[in-house]
């Protein structure tokens, strides 16, 4: 092999190395979202006010069907259990990293107490996450009701 067709075939695989480098790091940051995401859902689910008022931003926004507030209603609604997140039962997920930001989509059945009533609804819920230093915040989280169960194949 000359001298020329070392250095290119030198090239390729390096240019194959640190694509596959640049994909297994968007990968983990995609995972390191959907574990937090899960892990949302469980604090919501035992009311962890606590943890869960270091983990949304100060100034996050909740879109709901019954309207939108910021943090400090949410974790008031969590705690009084106004709405208790009984069970999130995950259909789909996407994430999308935009620099510091992530948005993650998911399609669920969510069972809940809503004013002493127990409800299932099938719903696309916005989650949007932002780095700052090593953690991430949640900025933003927006419920979407659906017309059919995410389960359900005919939509």
């Amino acid at each position: 092999m000359g001298t020329d067709m070392k250095k290119y075939m030198l090239t390729l695989v390096l240019l194959v190395i640190s694509v596959s480098f640049l994909f297994a790091q968007t990968s983990s940051v995609e995972q390191e979202i959907i574990k937090l995401s899960r892990e949302k859902w469980q604090w919501m689910a035992d009311k962890n006010t606590d943890v869960l008022n270091n983990f949304f931003h100060d100034k996050a926004v909740f879109v709901h069907m019954g309207g939108s507030w910021g943090k400090e209603q949410e974790l008031k609604v969590i705690k009084t259990g106004n709405i208790w997140y009984k069970k999130a039962d995950v259909h789909e997920v996407s994430v999308n990293i935009i620099d510091n930001t992530a948005i993650l989509l998911n399609k669920i059945d969510l069972l809940a107490e809503v004013g002493g009533n127990e409800v299932t609804n099938p719903f696309t819920v916005t989650e949007v996450y932002i780095k700052q230093g090593d953690s991430w915040k949640l900025g933003s989280l927006s419920f979407t009701r659906l017309l059919t169960p995410p389960g359900n194949n005919n939509h």
